[in-house]
């Protein structure tokens, strides 16, 4: 009955709605009325710091705005942007918008704790948070991330940080990352698979990364280093194409971590594929009036030869120069290479082509720290403004490591602002120059001989050089003081002066003793790029005393004091490729000094010495040598101090002073006026890697002394040649320079002082 008597009334209703939502007339009122409701202010809630001003400037809806769902969602995504806030609410009161934040805390102090391998100085500067800066856990994630990576580049991937947070008034924070180092994540196996012509072990010896050893405690090389298994690749694909195998890849290097991240299994697969040959080899050119001819004997192979890339790289540099001497500047050089696989040769035809003309803009010098610049830019075969040449580029790079200054020396070229100009960068890592070295001899006879020097080769980092050498043992007494000047007046001429003092005891070897005072100056200028001349001038006063009961007549004539006044000339010729540590190259000198402008001595002396050094293989280098010396009197006899005397250094395997002539009563070391020694000795790997700087050598020597200026049927002076054979173990260790020699002598004479046991010692600052 109810529902009748509404029904007419819920149709007319229904009839209205239907009528003004078919027009679109009701939702338009409706939002028509919410859009017209306007913000009337924005209240912020919560700030400590920040102004209130400040937040609304973040906010995309503003007082006076209408009200904007959307807008306001945008709004809270705006001030979450900002990293200021750690909670942030919206919310609508009426028409006023009620913002409430939770401000993020200021960090305070920044520390990191349980680092001891990595000081704060290296990971500071990798975090980004930093004192008065706004903490986020964003922010916090990331500088985890970025010191783990500090770790996993310096072998540590076992390393984890936690970081802690310590409230503090105010809202601040002091933040601590708590470190746990670990052990360092070492390489526990190198495996090569896919080798068959290489052992693995000749492989591992060709890569830069090692296995983990006991002994490589001084080295890193044995930490997993991605950027180092990435050069390895490079090295094992040197090593194949030195050795000519062309069609050489690596297919893969996997590195697999051990399940309690202590260690790495590094996995690399090979192609070795064919062994080739050079065949055919010429030279082609398109510049004009170019005789190639001339060119051939820079060929550094041959057809028949087993196929080698290195080979290819020095004729292409050889070349360079050659066809620079015959004044093309600018040339391009490239090898076009034609691979007969059935016949497993390769044809090379070295294409000389007329190149951009190239100058160099500037030479960029980095990573000396105490070396000048100068010292480094005037061993440059080439300057700002010169045209470029490769093989001027090459020959600069050996000069500055020929100065020892440096263990390594990388120079590179890159474009310049414009395509015709080149920029140098020439990057070097300095190594210690200062020198504090120490020798002990021990002989057969127990006899200990040692001696301390102290040397600057790179004094103030201007390249000078001075040497203090004091002789402290109980039969020597000496002071020398040395210094040189390499660039004197800023010319390319080295100049120095020499002091010295000594008081020597030789009763054991000669029955007397003695003194020595006096000074000397020298100049040396370069001939031709490898060929330098020297003169000099020595003025020296020599005191013979304290004779034994029993001392030699033939010594007994030279008593009382003398002076020497000598001037002297020297030539020195040298390609050597390294001078503390030489892989090849040929040492020739030569000297002569005349006595007589005055002073109480007049002699000629020369010495003659020449040394070559042949790489047998990559790692084995053998050295043959050849020196001597003769003195004569000018209308006098030669005195015993200025004599030759012959052992210890100068001829291994026996006593300094303990072979040549002799006085058979009294047994005094008379000395000769003439000798010579020739040395053959290779070096060679004992098995350890080569960054640990551990070599070993083998040697023979043979040499003889003859012909003092006195004679008598006590004088003993066979003339005969003696000989010795030794081996020998070299470290190269952070202290300094270590030897040690085991010798026997094979040809000797009866009167002769053997000496099985040498020792050697220094080290650097």
């Amino acid at each position: 009955m109810r529902f009748r008597l509404i029904a007419p009334y819920l149709a007319v209703a229904l009839f209205v709605v239907t009528l003004f939502g078919a027009f679109g007339i009701l939702p338009h009122t409706v939002s028509t009325a919410v859009a017209q409701v306007a913000i009337a202010r924005i209240d912020v809630q919560g700030n400590q710091r920040i102004e209130a001003l400040t937040i609304q400037s973040y906010m995309i809806i503003a007082a006076g705005d209408p009200f904007n769902p959307a807008r306001v969602d945008k709004s809270l995504k705006a001030l979450f942007a900002t990293g200021l806030f750690a909670d942030v609410s919206i919310r609508r009161q009426g028409n006023v918008l009620v913002v409430s934040v939770v401000e993020n805390p200021i960090i305070n102090r920044l520390a990191f704790e349980g680092n001891r391998r990595i000081k704060d100085d290296a990971l500071e500067p990798e975090v980004q948070l930093r004192p008065r800066i706004v903490y986020t856990r964003s922010r916090i994630q990331a500088d985890v991330q970025r010191i783990l990576q500090v770790y996993r580049r310096n072998g540590r991937f076992a390393a984890s940080v936690e970081p802690k947070v310590v409230q503090l008034e105010q809202n601040r924070v002091d933040l601590i990352f708590e470190i746990n180092e670990g052990p360092v994540t070492g390489i526990r196996r190198i495996d090569i698979i896919g080798n068959r012509e290489f052992d693995d072990g000749k492989l591992r010896r060709a890569i830069a990364t090692k296995e983990s050893r006991w002994y490589r405690f001084f080295s890193s090389d044995d930490s997993y280093d991605p950027d180092r298994v990435t050069l390895d690749r490079e090295l094992l694909r040197k090593f194949y194409l030195e050795r000519g195998f062309a069609d050489f890849r690596v297919l893969s290097a996997v590195a697999e971590l051990t399940h309690d991240r202590s260690d790495f299994f590094i996995t690399f697969t090979v192609e070795e594929g064919a062994l080739y040959q050079f065949g055919e080899i010429e030279i082609s050119s398109t510049l004009r009036n170019l005789d190639t001819e001339v060119l051939h004997k820079s060929l550094t192979m041959s057809a028949g030869q087993t196929y080698n890339a290195e080979t290819i790289e020095e004729t292409i540099e050889k070349l360079n120069f050659a066809v620079g001497q015959l004044g093309y500047a600018f040339v391009d050089i490239r090898p076009r290479v034609n691979r007969r696989r059935e016949e497993q040769r390769i044809d090379l035809v070295f294409q000389i082509n007329e190149g951009p003309r190239v100058y160099i803009d500037r030479i960029n010098i980095t990573g000396n720290i105490r070396t000048l610049d100068k010292v480094i830019r005037r061993e440059m075969k080439l300057a700002e403004g010169d045209a470029f040449n490769t093989a001027k580029l090459r020959r600069s790079r050996q000069q500055i490591r020929r100065l020892g200054f440096f263990d390594k020396v990388d120079v590179a070229q890159k474009q310049g602002e414009t395509p015709d100009k080149v920029v140098i960068d020439v990057d070097v890592q300095e190594r210690s120059t200062g020198e504090l070295s120490f020798g002990i001899g021990l002989s057969t006879t127990e006899t200990v001989t040692g001696d301390v020097s102290i040397r600057e080769r790179n004094l103030l980092g201007k390249g000078q050089d001075l040497n203090l050498s004091l002789g402290l043992s109980t039969a020597k007494q000496e002071i020398d003081l040395s210094f040189t000047e390499p660039y004197f007046l800023d010319r390319n001429v080295s100049a120095g002066f020499d002091l010295f003092s000594r008081k020597e005891d030789q009763q054991d070897r000669s029955s007397f003793e003695e003194q020595a005072q006096g000074f000397g100056l020298r100049f040396r200028f370069p001939i031709t790029e490898n060929l330098r001349q020297g003169v000099h001038y020595t003025l020296r006063e020599d005191t013979i005393e304290d004779f034994d009961d029993d001392v030699s007549p033939f010594i007994l004539l030279d008593e009382g004091s003398f002076i020497t006044s000598s001037v002297g000339f020297d030539l020195v010729y040298d390609t050597r490729d390294d001078i503390s540590l030489p892989t090849k190259g040929v040492v020739i000198s030569g000297s002569q000094a005349l006595a007589g402008l005055g002073g109480d001595e007049q002699y000629l002396k020369t010495n003659v010495k020449w040394s070559y050094y042949y790489p047998f293989t990559r790692d084995v280098v053998g050295n043959l040598s050849l020196k001597g010396g003769y003195i004569v009197g000018l209308d006098q006899d030669v005195k015993v101090t200025n004599r030759y005397f012959l052992g210890g250094d100068s001829l291994r395997g026996f006593e300094n002073g303990g072979v040549g002539p002799r006085d058979k009563d009294t047994d005094d070391a008379i000395g000769g006026n003439t000798y010579f020694v020739l040395t053959t000795e290779s070096r060679f790997p004992i098995g350890l890697p080569n960054d640990f700087g551990v070599l070993g050598h083998a040697f023979i020597e043979a040499g003889t002394l003859t012909a003092p200026d006195v004679s008598g049927p006590d004088l003993l002076d066979t003339k005969g040649i003696r000989a010795s054979i030794g081996v020998g173990v070299s470290w190269r260790s952070p202290f300094g320079p270590i030897r040690v020699d085991l010798v026997q002598a094979f040809l000797k004479e009866e009167h002769d002082k053997e000496e099985l046991f040498r020792f050697g010692f220094g080290t650097r600052f």
